[in-house]
């Protein structure tokens, strides 16, 4: 295999290894593994970043990879608050942000299938970008919070950072439903 051809596999390499890291990240959460459930979702979570800019600055932006990102993405935040609601002892601090950020990406992945059926984009914001970021900070905050038991504010920080993920997940969930109202 050609160097150039390995290269251009990199940033897909990255998304599938993302996806692939969601339910091991879980487990160790589950199995009171979280320093290496932290160090597994720091990897994943750069690995986000790393993997679009590498495939625009190569230019070896692929169809496969436009799909599987926003995939991977949604699969390890939803994966992780999943595997945290498990754990938790924050009852409703915790339930209500991560709920409001699950609904929106079921209900904004199913609005893209509708509207794909209507052959209309619905084009990524520049903030629904931002939310991402912002959820896989909380998450990872939350997920840090028993690894530093010494410093009893992280979890409350990422309680904080979670909420603040949920409302701007809100809003962008109602930002693309009000985009898509003239094509329903």
């Amino acid at each position: 295999m050609s160097a150039n051809i390995m290269l251009k596999s990199v940033p897909n390499t990255m998304t599938v290894l993302r996806l692939a890291a969601a339910p091991l990240v879980a487990a160790l959460i589950w199995a009171d593994g979280y320093p290496v459930a932290l160090v597994l979702f720091i990897l994943a979570s750069v690995s986000d970043f790393f993997d679009g800019w590498m495939a625009r600055r190569l230019r070896i932006v692929s169809k496969f990879g436009t799909m599987l990102d926003p995939i991977a993405d949604k699969v390890l935040i939803g994966v992780c608050l999943l595997a945290l609601a498990k754990v938790t002892s924050d009852g409703w601090l915790f339930f209500v942000p991560a709920l409001v950020i699950i609904f929106r990406e079921f209900f904004v992945s199913g609005l893209r299938e509708f509207m794909a059926g209507r052959s209309v984009s619905i084009p990524v914001s520049q903030l629904a970008k931002w939310k991402t970021t912002v959820q896989l900070v909380a998450i990872g905050v939350l997920i840090a919070a028993p690894v530093f038991p010494e410093l009893g504010f992280v979890n409350t920080a990422g309680l904080v950072v979670l909420w603040v993920s949920a409302l701007i997940t809100a809003q962008t969930g109602i930002a693309y439903f009000r985009g898509t109202l003239d094509h329903v």
